[in-house]
């Protein structure tokens, strides 16, 4: 037996009680404050001392109240997060990013998930995790008003937005969107398509219009009229919709979806169609979801690595809590074109 062995604090009828702050103390023989002082990482507690506290905490299976901590310290080291729709692949895996990183940097996340990102729902969201007293608030912002609505917000508390627009100039993590599309359309005309349709995604959303944009402009500086853009909502079923009508169109020899789930949908409606794919059209998609390479033909797409994303947004608001000035407030996450089977050069159909 050591000289920290101790049988624990009971509650009565043997049972044993939680133990508590004063019990560590008079285990290890220091004072109340003493153990305060090495919970809260202060740097005035001697060698020896601090081991005799751990090992006292360790032998009480004691564990600090984070709400005692905070009173003592002034810090929660708890973060927010204004999430939508994380079913889909890309919140989902930013959100996974972001905590982890939080893990990793002994953050606590409070998750604040909403089926409409409009800016009173923001505005809500942000409220309710200021109650929580969240040290700052990381936003999976893709809705043009919810990033207006994250504006409002950053005067408030530091707040970094992931995937925000290029024109907002609060701070952000983004991949980068538009050199994204640029290189998908490039990579179709290099193939020798005379153009490139683009089904984009909805409206509303930033990445939808910074994808447009990409593609337009590829297109325009190859010197190629671009054909109207389809919109579609991120869902196959979207996509086969457009696939439908596209197939009939004897013209069109390459597609440009916005994400690989409307890709899958024009895929199946192709092939019902009797068009080969890729000899009779071609067709790219964005995201690199885990289930691309297993389309058929593998799908040529866009790798986005939505968890560095969450990994770095996470990191540049810990350094604005923390009052480290970042290098770079607005950071671009690069991307990588992934070609498969599902592009190839024209054949005339």
């Amino acid at each position: 037996m050591t000289s920290l062995d101790h049988p624990g604090p009971t509650a009565g009828e043997g049972r044993r009680r939680p133990a508590v702050m004063a019990d560590v103390a008079r285990l290890a023989g220091v004072s109340h404050q003493t153990v305060s002082r090495v919970i809260n990482g202060a740097n005035k507690v001697a060698p020896e001392t601090q081991a005799r506290v751990e090992e006292a905490m360790r032998l009480l299976d004691y564990r600090p109240s984070s709400v005692a901590r905070a009173l003592v310290t002034g810090r929660s080291r708890t973060v927010g997060v204004i999430g939508f729709n994380t079913t889909l692949y890309g919140p989902a895996s930013t959100l996974y990013g972001i905590e982890r990183a939080a893990y990793d940097a002994d953050y606590l996340t409070s998750v604040v998930s909403m089926p409409d990102l409009d800016r009173d729902s923001v505005l809500r969201a942000s409220e309710r995790l200021r109650r929580h007293n969240v040290e700052g608030m990381l936003a999976v912002a893709p809705h043009q008003a919810a990033i207006a609505a994250v504006a409002q917000l950053s005067s408030q508390v530091p707040i970094v937005c992931v995937e925000a627009g290029p024109e907002t100039d609060i701070a952000s993590v983004q991949v980068d969107q538009r050199g994204g599309a640029s290189a998908a359309t490039r990579h179709l005309l290099e193939l020798g398509h005379e153009t490139v349709v683009h089904i984009a995604g909805p409206r509303d959303w930033q990445e939808a219009e910074i994808r447009l944009a990409g593609w337009r402009d590829t297109l325009i500086n190859a010197g190629v009229s671009p054909p109207p853009p389809r919109f579609g909502d991120w869902s196959s079923a979207s996509g086969y919709a457009h696939g439908c009508e596209l197939a009939a169109q004897a013209s069109v020899s390459a597609v440009f979806c916005s994400n690989d789930q409307m890709a899958l949908g024009v895929m199946r409606a192709f092939r019902e169609a009797g068009l080969s794919i890729p000899a009779d059209v071609s067709i790219v998609g964005f995201d690199a979801t885990p289930e691309s390479g297993f389309f058929s033909p593998p799908l040529t797409t866009v790798r986005q690595d939505f968890i560095e994303v969450g990994r770095q947004g996470f990191d540049l608001l810990r350094r604005m809590i923390e009052q480290e000035e970042p290098a770079d407030r607005r950071l671009i996450i690069p991307f990588e074109l992934i070609v498969r089977m599902s592009t190839a050069g024209p054949r005339a159909r």
